[in-house]
This record gives C-alpha cells, sequence and structure tokens, in this order.
C-alpha cells in the first residue's frame, strides 16, 4: 500500500482493516481498468485463432519499432549503442540477435537508465520485487501498459476458466495482513473495490487454517488464486478437517511450478479443476494453462528466445529462456535473461482447446527452499524484507527453528546501516528468532554464477517435530521449487 494507507492500515483494528484495504483497491482498480477494457479482451480472445504467420507478421511490427525506439529513446541501450558505433562496431540494430544478453544486475543497479526519455516516473506505476533471486528490481508501467496486461490476464486466466474480474474471488498472497506471530482471526481482508479476499500466507497452520476456510464461505469466494504450495497447504487443510463446505468454480496457481500431488490434492478439497500460470513482474513473457493441459504462451507479452548450456548433459535439458518485452514500450528490457529453463513446443495447433497460441513446456526455477516458524508454518514470500533497503543482494539461512542466518550486500552509495530493519522484517514473519547478520561484499555462488536466495538446513525431522502432527507435505522435506512467476502487487 502506498504509505499513508499502510500507516492508517495498521494503527486500525484488525477487524476494521479492510477499510484501508478497499480504498487500496481502489487506487489499484483505477490502474488496471478502464473504458477500453472490455475491447481489449475481445481483441485478445479474437487473436487466439490467428495463424502462425498472423502472429509473425504481428510481432516483428511491434519488434521492429520497439528496437528503434530503445536505441534511439532509452539511455542505457543509446549508450550502448553509441560506444559499439565508436569502436567501428556497423551492426543493425533492428536485427534482435544484434543486442547483447540483459542481466538483472544492470537493471537492478541503474533502473532509471531503462526508462525512455518521454516518459515521467511520477506518473507511472511504480513497484519494487525481488523476485525470488534476492536481488531487489525497481521497474515502471505505464497506465496503458498497466491495462493491456490486465486485459490479458481477464482473458486468458479468467475467462478461460469460465469467471471474471465481476466474480468474488479469494487469493492466498505474501503481505502481512497481521504480524505473522498473531493467533486471532481475522487473517484476511476483504477488498470490496476488487472482490477480493486476501487471506494471509503466513498462517496457513494446522490449527489457524479452518479459520481461514471458514472465510472463504463468508465471503462467498468463487474462485482462488495463489501459490501452488499455499494452495496445497489450505487443500490439505481441507481434507483432514473433513470439509466439504462449498465447491469453487476455479483454482489458479501462480509464483510456482504445480506438481500433480499439489493439483489432485487442491482439486479434491475445492471441488475444481486446477490451472496453472506463469509470469513475472518484468512482464516479459507469460502463459497460462487451458482446459487441455497444456499452457500456452501470450505472444503479445514477448518473444522468447531459448539458450542451451553447451555444458549440459544430455543435450535435450530445458534451456535458458531469454525475453524481449512488447508490452511495455516505456522501460523495455531486451534480450533479459529472466533465470528460468524451460522448453518450447513448436505446434500450438493440436492442442484440443482449439486455441493456436504457443507452448510452453515444463518450467524448471531456480531452487529455494521454505523457512519454517517454531509453530510448524512455512514461510515463502520474503522477497518484502528488502523493499526499500540499500541492500544489493541478500541471502538468508535458517540454521535452527529459532535462528536466521542473514548475509547481505550493501548499497555503498545509499549506506549500510539496515541491521535493524531487516531483524524487525523477519521477526515480523517468523516470530522471534535470533537473527545473525553478516556484511560481505558478494553472495557465495554456484559452479554456474546464480546463487539461492534462501536456504532451509532443518532436518525433515526437526520439521515433523515442529508441525507437532500439522500440515507437511508428503516426505517432510521444506524445500520446493523457486517461484518462477510475479504479479503486480495484490
Amino acid at each position: 500500500m502506498k504509505s499513508a494507507l499502510m500507516q492508517l492500515y495498521r494503527r486500525l483494528p484488525a477487524a476494521s482493516r479492510s477499510l484501508p484495504a478497499s480504498l487500496w483497491g481502489l487506487y489499484l482498480r483505477s490502474w488496471r481498468y478502464g473504458p477500453e477494457t472490455n475491447g481489449l479482451v475481445e481483441a485478445a480472445l479474437e487473436r487466439e485463432s490467428w495463424s502462425a504467420q498472423q502472429w509473425k507478421s504481428w510481432r516483428e511490427e511491434r519488434l521492429a519499432s520497439l528496437l528503434h525506439h530503445a536505441a534511439t529513446q532509452v539511455p542505457y541501450y543509446r549508450q550502448h549503442w553509441t560506444k559499439r558505433r565508436q569502436s567501428g562496431d556497423r551492426r543493425s540494430w533492428e536485427r534482435l540477435d544484434h543486442w547483447p544478453l540483459l542481466e538483472k544486475e544492470a537493471v537492478r543497479n541503474t533502473p532509471r537508465a531503462f526508462l525512455a526519455e518521454d516518459v515521467r516516473p511520477r506518473e507511472m506505476f511504480c513497484e519494487q520485487t525481488s523476485g525470488t533471486t534476492g536481488t531487489p528490481l525497481t521497474l515502471w508501467w505505464s497506465r496503458k501498459t498497466v491495462r493491456e496486461w490486465y486485459a490479458l490476464f481477464e482473458a486468458r486466466c479468467r475467462l478461460w476458466n469460465g469467471v471474471s474480474r465481476q466474480n468474488r474471488w479469494g487469493i492466498l498472497g505474501g503481505q502481512l495482513v497481521l504480524p505473522a506471530t498473531s493467533r486471532r482471526p481475522p487473517f484476511w481482508v476483504w477488498n470490496s473495490a476488487l472482490r477480493q479476499l486476501y487471506v494471509s500466507t503466513y498462517h496457513l497452520s494446522a490449527d489457524l487454517i479452518p479459520y481461514t476456510l471458514d472465510a472463504l464461505g463468508k465471503f462467498r469466494v468463487e474462485y482462488l488464486f495463489g501459490y501452488s504450495s499455499s494452495l496445497y497447504l489450505l487443500a490439505l487443510g481441507a481434507l483432514r478437517a473433513g470439509r466439504r463446505d462449498w465447491k469453487m468454480r476455479v483454482a489458479i496457481t501462480n509464483a510456482e511450478p504445480l506438481f500433480d500431488h499439489q493439483r489432485a490434492a487442491i482439486s479434491e478439497a475445492f471441488g475444481c479443476a486446477v490451472r496453472e500460470s506463469y509470469g513475472m513482474a518484468e512482464i516479459v513473457a507469460a502463459a497460462s494453462e487451458c482446459s487441455q493441459g497444456c499452457l500456452h504462451l501470450w505472444p503479445e507479452v514477448g518473444i522468447e528466445e531459448t539458450l542451451r548450456d553447451p555444458t549440459a548433459i544430455p543435450e535435450h535439458e530445458r534451456q535458458e529462456l531469454v525475453c524481449t518485452g512488447l508490452l511495455n514500450r516505456d522501460m523495455p528490457l531486451i534480450r533479459y535473461r529472466v533465470g528460468d529453463r524451460v522448453s518450447l513446443a513448436e505446434d500450438a495447433a493440436n492442442c484440443g482447446c482449439g486455441r493456436r497460441l504457443p507452448v510452453l513446456g515444463r518450467v524448471d526455477g531456480r531452487n529455494t527452499d521454505n523457512l519454517v516458524t517454531k509453530d510448524g508454518r512455512r514461510i515463502f514470500w520474503l522477497n518484502p524484507i528488502l523493499y526499500g533497503l540499500p541492500v544489493i543482494e541478500a541471502q538468508i539461512i535458517q540454521e535452527t527453528l529459532g535462528s536466521l542466518r542473514v548475509l547481505y550486500v550493501p548499497n555503498p552509495q545509499q549506506g549500510n546501516d539496515v541491521g535493524g530493519e531487516l531483524r524487525r522484517r523477519l521477526r515480523e514473519r517468523m516470530g522471534e528468532v535470533e537473527v545473525t547478520l553478516e556484511l560481505v561484499s558478494a553472495i557465495p555462488r554456484s559452479a554456474s554464477g546464480k546463487f539461492r536466495p534462501v536456504i532451509c538446513r532443518l532436518s525433515n525431522e526437526e520439521i515433523e517435530q515442529a508441525a507437532s502432527g500439522g500440515i507437511s507435505f508428503p516426505d517432510g522435506r521444506c524445500a520446493h521449487p523457486e517461484p518462477v512467476g510475479a504479479e503486480f502487487r495484490n
């Protein structure tokens, strides 16, 4: 929330916090939807029947305009091409393969250098997200970009599944509804402007889940949206409690891969189909699952390339995904390394759903872990602990149920006095834990040059002991594939 609303939110009793949540929802709705929305949705649905040649022509036209705009109007890219010209390089910027790969570090270090010179950042939607890399990013979108994105979401996540933004829905998200240590409901807020029940993922322990299940019925929630692991935990709680109070129309997962055992449990608990989605805050790629189980890419969002690691064995192993965003001309990301490994299917014409959108194969995100609280709750969404702090990158390591170790690289240009705030934010989510901070020059990398932002070193026995007979994964593990998607702030 904006700072003023957040201050109001924190001052109000828990039962009254739906008011500022709804005011925030009004703000988000004004950005996401407008008089053009219905037309944008209809156009998106119409394009789903286009042939491969139609898509090729449509995307090539937009890509050509984007590349010229970026090379001449965006400081980061213009400086790049100026240096190449000065060194005698005369290759054309009109060809995508002449552009260099773009690393997250460049966007993180100089985000304003990626803004076109004819935009006004104060009039744009600004978002800070660390994704799942442990490195915070600042991103901007125009109102046009936001509305085009949400029109695609309406068409391909909601309407494909027989629901719309007019239906009442529940989202399991990572914003702090209440302090994670709170044991008294409500663990949710009702956002009337978006018809949304926002449910805390920090309160999915076995003894608290029944309160959330009651709320789903009280607010007449018709479909669910959230992290795969969180929806799975909620489903297990419903099944073990023998709850059959409702029948959802659909459950849509985001931010993590969806595994077969998760799909089965969610479907059984809520009596509905379960659909997977894929995306990221940078909105350079997106996909959603159809009724036939195919994960269809949204071609309007970006151009996808795959790069094979020459050291990979076998050769058919999934390849690194590199994307060029087509929606956000005001902050274009060209040949951006998103950090996921995927397989792309060439032929979409054979999908039984009848849509001719490209198909995305299985996505392999990086690996990360959940943290586990003393009462057995699993904490996944830790991105907000870095928001607004002068930290370049960070890694959280759980040594015991009561202790965390945080390695962090401060931004020397903004100061490094962040210890107290880091401890406070972690304890908001984990309860009373000992937090040891280690200022380092760099986070240790693997041989591939990447690092895991969250590491859980607890044994399965410790995790089961913390759960005390509560909900756990079938094999007792705390690790799960790192989330590979994101959304505009909930």
